[in-house]
């Protein structure tokens, strides 16, 4: 035989005369690598839907010549490994997530064939809010939702879209409406909504029905192409291994059982016009780096400062209660690496209380594209009390430094292969007039101790923040306050290696 990647046609047999009517996809792999054996083989069960699926949604992908242009996302559930088969653009997200992920990514690159693959219990319990929202607001994604009434990767449980009488692991007399609820259906609800431009229930239960979810996908793909808004396929799947029913059996189940509960329909097939001014922006990063530079005032430009950065990559990570402007200062530092052209990330951690709760934020400055927001080991922590000093010292890089709001460290305490550098930072912007330009002051000196960022560009920063005069005064003096700090009184601390800074 040829192939089997290869499609002949009857003016066209193969070597032995032969025509291939059946054949796989070139938009599958030709070895699934998941495991090292039984690399022709997929991990879903016989009778499963997902294969059905996952095989009409290539070959629509290939006619529309979009294989090259399509991201495929995926989330927790029978699908997760979708990755291994597709040979496109993958996304595997977290569970029930698939919709909001998919929205970053559409927006981001419009010109790509955007897919959200879920399941019931994906789709209609952990992430119901994602797949209503992104449906109310339009985007422009095909969601293609497998259900078959029960969750199959973890066991059996009752999903929401479980019939009434039906049993689970979860549900061992069937589902009861007056304990467990009616079950959801998904299209209904989702045709209520404006924006959607379609919307199809259909059903892998028989050839006839097979080819219209055939059609409904390739619809769906379609009108993606064109441009249009929210496309939404309600697939009704068997399950043969958790329903204990041989496939056969399983298929019988769905048009005798499933669909008199979810009837098939075209639930919206209609154009919906969005007001022009209430569109989303549809830009591309790479326009947003075109435009940007030509819609700088002269002003802004002269606040670009060329500040020579001694790292390939920079993280901070800053500490201390509620109150004391710990995150202010991460979002300060952010704005000032992105005004020096660095790439920069900024992600704040902190607990329910307004003031006096544990607060952090971890900042990454890099000349790099940063792969996580996370630090688990900074170049420099900036501790703004007892307790964040105690907590974080033992992360801070062999070579890094402390900064710590204080006179003295406290007793005890110990950070090997570290410099400690101890700053009243607090006394001193009381003095200035202003107990909150704490943060500030610490600004200073980390900027004049590792010569990560400017203070040109510091300045410009917080004059662009603070409207009030009097209170831009002091900023500007607690800046100038904690670079003089450092210059002259600072270096009385456990001092290591002054240039192991950064990557």
């Amino acid at each position: 035989m040829a192939d089997e990647k290869t499609v002949l046609t009857e003016t066209e047999p193969d070597k032995n005369g032969y025509e291939v009517i059946h054949s796989k996809s070139p938009l599958f792999y030709d070895l699934y690598e998941r495991k090292s054996d039984l690399q022709q083989q997929t991990h879903y069960c016989p009778g499963c839907g997902h294969g059905v699926v996952h095989k009409m949604i290539a070959e629509a992908l290939q006619d529309l010549g979009v294989q090259d242009k399509t991201i495929f996302v995926s989330p927790v559930g029978c699908s997760v490994f979708a990755y291994y088969y597709f040979d496109v653009g993958n996304v595997q997200v977290a569970h029930g997530r698939a919709p909001a992920a998919a929205t970053a990514i559409k927006r981001t690159c419009p010109d790509k064939i955007v897919i959200s693959y879920q399941g019931d219990g994906d789709l209609a319990a952990i992430g119901t809010a994602e797949i209503l929202h992104a449906a109310n607001r339009g985007e422009k994604i095909s969601v293609f939702f497998v259900n078959n009434a029960i969750y199959g990767m973890t066991g059996g449980q009752m999903a929401p879209t479980t019939l009434v009488g039906q049993k689970s692991t979860t549900s061992p007399w069937g589902r009861r409406p007056g304990n467990e609820g009616f079950p959801m259906h998904m299209a209904e609800i989702i045709a209520t909504l404006e924006a959607p431009v379609y919307i199809e229930r259909v059903a892998l239960c028989d050839n006839k029905n097979i080819m219209k979810a055939r059609r409904a996908v390739r619809k769906a793909l379609e009108l993606q192409r064109d441009g249009a808004g929210f496309t939404f396929v309600e697939i009704l799947s068997p399950c043969p291994t958790i329903w204990a029913k041989d496939p056969v059996e399983a298929r019988k189940w769905i048009a005798e059982t499933m669909v008199p509960a979810f009837p098939l329909n075209v639930f919206r097939d209609r154009k919906v016009e969005v007001p022009v001014n209430n569109a989303p922006p549809q830009r591309t990063v790479a326009d947003v780096l075109e435009i940007a530079p030509k819609q700088e005032t002269e002003a802004a430009a002269a606040q670009t400062i060329k500040h020579h950065h001694h790292f390939k990559n920079f993280s901070i990570k800053i500490a201390g209660f509620g109150g004391q402007g710990v995150l202010l200062l991460g979002q300060l530092l952010t704005e000032m690496g992105m005004r020096e052209g660095l790439e920069v990330s900024w992600l704040p951690s902190y607990g329910p209380e307004m003031r006096s709760g544990s607060a952090h934020c971890h900042v990454s400055l890099s000349k790099d594209r940063i792969g996580t927001p996370l630090i688990s080991h900074p170049d420099a922590l900036v501790a703004m009390n007892e307790i964040s000093l105690r907590k974080f010292a033992s992360q801070v890089k062999p070579g890094g430094v402390i900064l710590y709001n204080a006179h003295d460290v406290p007793e005890g305490f110990q950070a090997q292969g570290v410099q400690v550098i101890c700053i009243p930072a607090s006394e001193m912007a009381d003095k200035l007039g202003s107990t909150k330009a704490t943060n500030i002051v610490m600004m200073g000196a980390l900027l004049e101790e590792t010569e990560c960022l400017s203070s040109a560009t510091a300045m410009g920063v917080i004059q662009d923040k603070v409207k009030k005069v009097a209170l831009l005064e002091v900023n500007r003096n607690a800046l100038g306050a904690g670079r003089q700090f450092i210059d002259h009184e600072a270096h009385v601390g456990a001092v290591t290696q002054p240039d192991g800074f950064g990557d």
